[in-house]
């Protein structure tokens, strides 16, 4: 699905895209699709896409998955309870 995105561009930014285009014979589109897949590339090659790092330990977690299950269930039901 296609998105639109609305963004301010330097106007000698927005000249390189129409040269790009032309030259290329594609859309102004594509040449920003390109460049930003690009680089993505070049972030993936060079690591910087790692998820796993970039969570900050999230995902280590101390506790077993039964403990985490146990203590999200008794919160579940502690919250049903009336004071």
């Amino acid at each position: 699905m296609e998105k639109i995105l609305s963004v301010r561009v330097d106007e000698k930014v927005l000249n390189k895209i129409s040269i790009l285009a032309q030259k290329l014979h594609v859309s102004k589109k594509k040449v920003i699709e390109g460049a930003v897949q690009l680089y993505a590339q070049k972030m993936e090659a060079a690591g910087d896409m790692n998820v796993f790092v970039q969570t900050s330990g999230a995902w280590k977690r101390k506790e077993t998955i039964d403990q985490t299950v146990a203590h999200a269930k008794s919160t579940f039901r502690k919250s049903w309870d009336r004071y």
